[in-house]
């Protein structure tokens, strides 16, 4: 893992949508940036592709699914988010597709953010943390290419709603639990709204077998990493892609 000083997040935006995989994947990753954000005044959208129905191996999908999306809707207003999306498509088995590039394309257009946050796309996770799941490879590559989708009005012409102008305004990517980090938010005055919004996902860490206090440890030890490339204080990274 590098040990090179991370840059500042930038902060001249004022929209961002989050789009991940599973409820659960921005309270590991991402959440106390978006607390700091939200105290900013920025707006913030999340926009989940599944339900996370197929996640607990001991709970029925059905059940699961419903359980999951009211955790995370829990989760987010925790961390100062009022809007949560679900795009429905299957727990398990997502595809790099043109069906989830025009779902994210379609989601772009209809939020127009500045900022798009992310979870890592890459095979691997940080420091050798073993090989990445296909819904986060696939997730995080058809929200890249999907930037360019929203504002392309030649692409799904005939799928997405006509009277939503496309949107050509994404300026960045932010990538969370890249390998490839480049810059950090300080989160010192986030971090503890983002362990009460991982608390929310009661029936996920019972899946787990993780302990609340098991969660906040693993929170403020990312939190910690971080910092020692970052000021000193606890910080939340992410690969930043520049469109």
């Amino acid at each position: 893992m590098s040990t090179e000083p991370l840059a500042e997040m930038p902060n001249d935006f004022e929209r961002v949508l989050a789009i991940v995989a599973h409820p659960d994947d921005m309270e590991y990753g991402a959440a106390a940036a978006v607390a700091i954000w939200t105290d900013a005044g920025k707006h913030v959208v999340y926009v989940l592709v599944t339900h996370g129905e197929a996640g607990i191996d001991g709970v029925e999908p059905t059940r699961s699914g419903q359980q999951r999306e009211s955790e995370q809707i829990e989760a987010a207003r925790r961390v100062g988010v009022d809007v949560v999306e679900f795009l429905g498509h299957a727990d398990g088995t997502i595809e790099h597709s043109l069906h989830l590039r025009r779902d994210l394309a379609a989601a772009i257009r209809r939020h127009r953010p500045e900022l798009i946050v992310t979870l890592n796309h890459h095979d691997t996770w940080p420091g050798g943390g073993g090989w990445n799941t296909p819904d986060h490879r696939n997730t995080g590559r058809a929200v890249l290419d999907a930037v360019g989708d929203a504002g392309n009005r030649w692409i799904f012409r005939d799928e997405l709603d006509p009277a939503i102008e496309p949107w050509s305004g994404v300026r960045w990517v932010a990538v969370a639990g890249s390998p490839l980090a480049t810059h950090a938010i300080d989160v010192e005055h986030g971090i503890e709204r983002a362990v009460a919004s991982l608390h929310a996902h009661a029936l996920y860490l019972d899946g787990l077998g993780q302990s609340p206090d098991e969660a906040r440890q693993f929170l403020t030890g990312m939190a910690a990493a971080t910092a020692e490339r970052f000021r000193g204080r606890y910080a939340t990274a992410f690969e930043l892609i520049e469109f």
